[in-house]
């Protein structure tokens, strides 16, 4: 199931609760380095296509995540349509560190205080495992995609660009 290597977080409790498993890859994290999600592909010698930065927008009012590969960006306007909504901006830093329970650069998809609707990008299907964040810097999980809808309740479809 879980191989241990740098304790429990949230999203590491969320999936042993579920029975989901998954990998923990820690790594030494670089406070300047200008791209999380780059530094963590790096770090842990894996193609950058398959690590995925969790990325909090408000959607007519109410929060949303969208999981997109590091290489790209989010595209609000394909996170709303997904979500069957109007508008979507990206969220308040403040405003995601609170809802999630995590810092911005370590916020995982998993174990947040809130579920939120949830859309990952259709693009992690084409890997047999990607990496999120493990809920802090330094710390990814390397899981199933199919796993990581199924534990997030999400939706798949085109979110990036």
């Amino acid at each position: 199931m879980a191989k241990k290597s740098g304790g429990g977080t949230p999203a590491t409790v969320a999936l042993t609760k579920a029975g989901i498993a998954f990998t923990l890859h820690a790594y030494e994290h670089d406070p300047r380095a200008a791209s999380f999600g780059l530094e963590a592909a790096e770090a842990l010698g894996v193609a950058p296509e398959r690590v995925l930065k969790t990325l909090l927008a408000s959607l007519d009012g109410r929060l949303v995540v969208g999981i997109v590969p590091v290489t790209g960006q989010l595209d609000l306007k394909a996170l709303a349509r997904a979500l069957g909504g109007s508008k979507a901006v990206m969220a308040d830093q403040a405003a995601a560190e609170r809802a999630t329970g995590y810092v911005v650069g370590g916020i995982s998809p998993l174990g947040q205080k809130r579920p939120h609707p949830t859309v990952v990008d259709s693009s992690a299907l084409d890997h047999p495992t990607v990496y999120v964040s493990g809920g802090r810097r330094g710390l990814d999980l390397e899981i199933a995609p199919a796993d990581l809808v199924r534990a997030t309740g999400a939706v798949t479809d085109r979110i990036g660009r």
